[in-house]
Formats: C-alpha cells, structure tokens, sequence
C-alpha cells in the first residue's frame, strides 16, 4: 500500500478492520490498516476513520508494521505532558500493596498500564526503562521527569537492548537518563534477599513476574528440593527456607556462582549448585533412583515465535516428564512457561501428556497466571506470557 497523506498530513486515517480492532479494546493498528499515514516524525498523532470519525490519539511509528499504538479516545484530550504523569501516576499507585512485602516491581505495564511499548521496573530507589516504539521513545524526557517527580528515584537506567527497538528503526542501547545507577542493586523480596543486575541481567535485571510463585512454592517445599534452569537462584532461595535441601541446576557457572553468594547473603547452608544440561542431568538422576519431594521447573522461553511452538512444546514436555519422574509420591512439582507463543491450553495438553507418559497421577493443584504488577488484558493477549501449575504426585 502506498503512503497516501490527508491533505493536513497530521493525521493517521484508519481503515475499518483497524477502527474496529480499537475499539474491541485493542490498542495496536498494523500498518496495512492505516489508509493514509501523517507525515510527522515518530511521536503522538490523532487518529480518524476514513469517514472522519475521531479515534482518538496513538502513537507513532513510521518505520514499524505496528504503525500506531492507540492511546487515547477522546479525541479533546491530545496527550501532552500532564497526561503522561497522571497515567503514569495512576500506575504506580496500582502497585502500592506491593511494597509492603517486596522493593522490586514493575510499575509499567505497557498495554496492561495503557501505555503500550513502556516497561518501567523498580530496584530499590532505581528505576530501569524500555521504552520500545519510536513513539513512545519521542517521550523520553518528558517520562523520564514524571518518573523522578512520582518516585523520587536516585537514578534511571534506559535498557533499551531488547530486538523490538531495531524494528522500530532505533538503536538498541543501555543508557543512563538520570542520576546514578549501580552495576548491582539488593531485592527484598518476602523476606529473601538477592541481587539484580540492571546493567546486564536479564530482562531488566532480575525476574520479577515469578515473585508470587517463589513465595508459593517456598511456602510448600520440603524434603530434597530441586530448582531447574535456577538461574542466580531466586526459587531455590525460597525453597531453602522449608526444604531440608535444594538443588541449584543450571548450566552456566557463572549463573550458580550467583547462586552461592545469594545463599550466603541469605545465611542459608542447604544450597548445593550444580552445573549442567537439566534435560541430561534429570535423565541420570532418574536412572540413578534419585527422587525430589520439591521440584521447580522455570526454563527460558523454547518459543520465541510462532514457527518454533512445535519444538517448544517438545521441549516442554520433556523437561516436565523427567521431572514428574524424579518425584516422590506426595512430592509437589512448579512448573511454568514464559513462552506467549504457548498459550495456556497448550501448556495444560502438554501436561496431561507428559502426567500419561511418567504413567503416575498428578493432581492439580494451583493455576498461576500474573502478578499484580505484570496486569494481563483481556481484550490484549500480548500483555499475558506466563502460566504456571502446581501438581502433587498422587
């Protein structure tokens, strides 16, 4: 489609399959539903019907196939500075519970919040940013000065490395917008403590969507205790709490030397780190008749599209087998996927699956979902990622 412009040029048309697909409560317009784009830099722009019924505004992004990201109905209400420090406002306060039993969250949403393509985490007194649209990212400052007024934070870090920023034409970068951030900041978290790492951990240097579960699952654990794909150790630190003894499985040596210094920092001895491919390792262990009353299954996501869901599932189910194998009979399995690509039936048939392949009966026990900080839209499925099980070996 050609890049047809209204004679304003400042205004995005909308084709009908687009409008309707707003106001179904979904904020995302492809650009092969804009019928005349605005010939505006990356920014917010008003919206319209071909017929010239207002839409509102979204955001802009000339170089994406998401062209716009709706953000605003009514269309008397151009978003400007004082806009994005109400919504931002409204947000946080969301997470005020929070900060009873935990100093890490995230307090940005994207279209969980309304903003879509805005991720803002808490560390402590830091905040750590994705701003992920050329859109949104138009807004830096202006987001940036809400955020320090709203949070009093000490420093802002903008972790903009994610692959969604090159599709937006940007460049993938990690930048510090305000004061100071360390290479290191503690999480407290329901009374356990570990480091996150804004700079270069993972995601935005810590997993936060899991923190529930942790709690969960660490509530339950006893006996042996096994943590698969444990990472710098965030479950197994909870599981040490009840368990006589957990297992930290992971294939990266540095990941588990983390794990030894969260144990420490912790005062916690029944940690024991050991390194290695959790399929082969679960595979030996079995055959060795070793059995686990606890265990934790939290792999990285196996489908990062849509092409790999088959092999992810594979995957999954494997993984989930060997572990169903290693309990002992009253023992409790976590298990989860972070893959949005694996939707909640899938990760459920894949269970039954592998429950019919150990040949052993798993009762169901708890389904988890997202915590309050991670909000999952109905009508947006691309906000919800995260599903989890908990099942007892009968």
């Amino acid at each position: 489609m050609s890049d047809r412009r209204p004679p304003s040029g400042s205004v995005a048309i909308v084709a009908r399959r687009g409008a309707q697909r707003i106001r179904r409560g979904h904020p995302w317009v492809f650009r092969s539903d804009v019928e005349c784009f605005p010939d505006l830099p990356a920014g917010i722009v008003r919206i319209a019907e071909s017929n010239g019924a207002p839409l509102g505004f979204a955001l802009w992004s000339p170089r994406s196939e998401i062209s716009l990201r709706h953000i605003e109905r009514n269309p008397a209400h151009e978003p400007d500075a004082a806009w994005w420090h109400a919504k931002l406002r409204t947000a946080i306060a969301r997470r005020a519970p929070l900060a009873r039993e935990a100093n890490a969250y995230r307090l940005v949403h994207g279209e969980g919040d309304g903003l879509p393509s805005l991720v803002v985490d808490q560390y402590g007194d830091v905040l750590v940013v994705q701003l992920l649209s050329a859109g949104v990212d138009a807004w830096t400052d202006t987001i940036v000065s809400s955020l320090v007024e709203l949070t009093g934070c000490s420093g802002i870090l903008a972790r903009n490395d994610p692959a969604a920023r090159g599709r937006e034409g940007l460049p993938r970068e990690v930048r510090l917008l305000y004061g100071e951030v360390p290479r290191t900041v503690e999480v407290v978290e329901h009374g356990v403590r570990y480091l996150a790492a804004p700079w270069d951990g993972q995601k935005t240097g810590a997993f936060l969507d899991q923190r529930e579960n942790r709690v969960l699952i660490g509530s339950l654990a006893r006996g042996q205790a096994l943590d698969c794909f444990a990472y710098h150790g965030s479950f197994a630190l909870h599981l040490a709490r009840n368990a006589d003894q957990v297992f930290a499985l992971d294939v990266s040596a540095p990941a588990l030397a983390r794990v030894h210094e969260h144990a420490e920092r912790n005062g916690l001895t029944n940690i024991e780190s050991v390194e290695g491919d959790a399929f082969d390792v679960l595979r030996a262990w079995y055959k060795e008749g070793r059995r686990f009353d606890t265990i934790v299954v939290d792999p990285p996501a196996f489908a990062k599209t849509r092409s790999a869901i088959d092999g992810a599932l594979r995957g999954y189910k494997d993984i989930n087998l060997q572990a169903m194998r290693l309990l002992a009979p009253g023992g409790l399995l976590f298990t989860a996927s972070c893959s949005f690509h694996l939707s909640r039936g899938h990760f459920f048939e894949m269970l039954q699956d592998a429950s019919a392949d150990s040949g052993r009966a798993f009762a169901l026990r708890a389904i988890t979902g997202q915590p309050l900080d991670h909000p999952e839209l109905i009508t947006v499925p691309e906000t919800g990622y995260l599903k989890g099980a908990l099942l007892e070996a009968m």
